[in-house]
């Protein structure tokens, strides 16, 4: 692995951390390459089931490596692929990601953020397209994301002011999922990832990618899709598993295992 990107396991969650914290953990070309490169092997990892998304020293990632840009640096901006210019982003994965945000997520930082499922974001965490008052284009799905987070009026806001988002208002319009203390975001994500490690994996991961998979289909399409990747699972017998769990008392009353349920922020 590239030596600004930090790969490790803690048992079935995988942690990546961008490791630039001298430059707010930005992003030049060779990190865009190894992130993609950790996000394809966690994929591909039959012992992995949610991953974690992090950077070190106190940021989260400041947006793509403007020095880099300005020194020269080239990076391949075509429509297929998977590569995107912050690395993972055109990538679909077929299991789960939690960003854990701790101080600066912006520009493209925060399309990075974008691209996870799930955000976990300290107090004084900072979103926000913050390359608006550099000329440089939301090219990692920025403009496509935002609005189906946050909706259309909201996102149009956002990314034609360049403006500031903390932390609890990132929360109440949906751009976060949960608030931390400071210095919390990392461990908070990585309990979530357990609790999801917990559930039978083939439906969650199906369900998962129906909600994805449904934005580029029409309604009818959209509903068998649903059903095939519904079929899938229970041809997978979680289905039938789960519900003899259930027949011999499992999960009455709504009740999770105590690994399953994630705790309260």
């Amino acid at each position: 692995m590239n030596a600004t990107v930090s790969v490790r396991a803690d048992r079935r969650v995988t942690i990546v951390t961008i490791e630039r914290p001298e430059r707010r953990n930005a992003v030049d070309l060779p990190t865009a390459r190894a992130l993609l490169s950790a996000f394809r092997h966690f994929d591909e990892d039959a012992n992995a089931d949610v991953a974690v998304l992090t950077g070190a020293g106190g940021a989260f990632c400041a947006g793509a490596d403007l020095r880099a840009l300005a020194e020269g640096e080239t990076r391949p901006i075509e429509p297929g692929g998977e590569f995107g210019p912050m690395g993972p982003t055109r990538l679909r994965l077929g299991k789960p990601v939690i960003a854990a945000v701790e101080g600066p997520a912006v520009a493209g930082g925060m399309e990075l953020a974008l691209w996870c499922d799930l955000r976990i974001a300290a107090r004084s965490a900072v979103f926000g397209i913050f390359n608006r008052r550099f000329g440089v284009p939301l090219i990692d799905l920025g403009t496509i994301r935002l609005p189906r987070i946050v909706g259309h009026g909201r996102a149009l806001e956002l990314i034609l002011t360049g403006r500031a988002v903390g932390a609890e208002e990132a929360l109440r319009i949906g751009l976060v999922n949960e608030v931390t203390e400071d210095g919390g975001a990392l461990a908070r994500a990585v309990a979530l990832a357990r609790a999801l490690c917990a559930f039978p994996q083939t439906a969650m991961r199906n369900d998962r990618l129906s909600v994805l998979e449904q934005w580029d289909l029409t309604g009818e399409a959209a509903i068998a899709n649903e059903i095939e990747r519904g079929l899938d699972t229970i041809a997978s017998g979680e289905t039938a598993d789960g519900s003899e769990r259930f027949r011999d008392g499992e999960g009455r009353h709504g009740r999770f295992t105590a690994e399953a349920d994630p705790p309260a922020s």
